[in-house]
């Protein structure tokens, strides 16, 4: 019998397990910030001065692309990304909920022993 946590359900947990993974890379989280700026940006202006190649930068934003984090669209031959904030929302929720389960826990065995 699967348990039901505070993240509602296997789907949901795939969903958030997929955009911990994918923001589990120093070079990932570095393109996140890239696009927190709110604007679209090229695979050029994302590497600039990095020393990580077109191609893996590439690679890199697929995996954010699969996760949900990052949606592409094309401007002539050129693919730029824009930053979907709606499922690091949706990680802050349940980390929230996560925590508030933890502090009650606590709460419950601080009782506990102070009893």
């Amino acid at each position: 019998m699967s348990r039901v946590g505070p993240e509602g359900g296997a789907a949901r947990r795939r969903q958030h397990a997929a955009v911990f993974a994918a923001l589990g890379d120093e070079t990932r989280l570095s393109l996140v910030s890239a696009l927190a700026a709110g604007e679209r940006r090229s695979i050029s202006q994302l590497t600039g001065a990095s020393r990580v190649t077109r191609q893996a930068i590439t690679k890199h934003l697929s995996v954010l692309e699969h996760a949900g984090i990052v949606r592409s669209s094309r401007k002539g031959r050129e693919h730029l990304f824009a930053l979907d904030p709606e499922p690091m929302r949706e990680l802050r929720e349940y980390l929230g909920r996560v925590s508030e389960h933890w502090d009650q826990a606590l709460a419950r065995l601080k009782a506990l022993v102070e009893s």
